[in-house]
């Protein structure tokens, strides 16, 4: 770390501390050649991934952009602002994982129907119909098919 007071390469480190959420350190340094003190502050930096739209373009994730688009489809749902958070930080762990700068929208999409589904399945409908660009009633009730439960195998009864 360089002397912010007379450029010089050679400091030390003379207290080290942990803020209280334990995401920040302050360090007291001295700098070995001027004697004089200074603090440096070190915090985690998450970088998200850009996401690469159908045209090609590029944009930063933004988390209130996909919270909207959430929320539009649960609107209406029985659904806490709890678990759409939690969904969100599970998306957002999903991205920073994969360890890639760039992801296709396709990917971040999928990941919301997956969080989606579990959450609520109507909300998942919405959500897929809009992404997906349902052409017609056949592919909606695909959709439909995919979340319903399977209908239960009737069993015979001995007589």
């Amino acid at each position: 770390m360089k002397c912010p007071f007379c450029n010089a390469e050679s400091t030390q480190v003379t207290d080290t501390r942990e803020n209280d959420e334990g995401d920040l350190i302050r360090r007291r340094r001295r700098c070995n050649d001027c004697d004089k003190r200074f603090t440096t502050y070190e915090r985690i930096e998450l970088k998200m991934p850009l996401i690469v739209k159908k045209n090609g373009s590029r944009a930063e994730y933004e988390r209130e952009k996909l919270l909207g688009s959430m929320r539009l489809a649960l609107r209406k749902r029985p659904v806490t602002v709890e678990s759409v958070e939690a969904a969100l930080d599970r998306i957002e762990g999903k991205l920073l994982s994969l360890g890639e700068r760039e992801i296709p929208s396709e990917k971040l999409g999928e990941l919301v129907m997956r969080e989606l589904k579990k959450l609520d399945k109507v909300a998942y409908i919405r959500f897929a119909s809009v992404y997906r660009n349902f052409e017609d009633a056949e592919e909606f009730s695909e959709a439909i098919r995919e979340v319903s439960p399977h209908p239960r195998a009737k069993t015979r009864s001995k007589v």
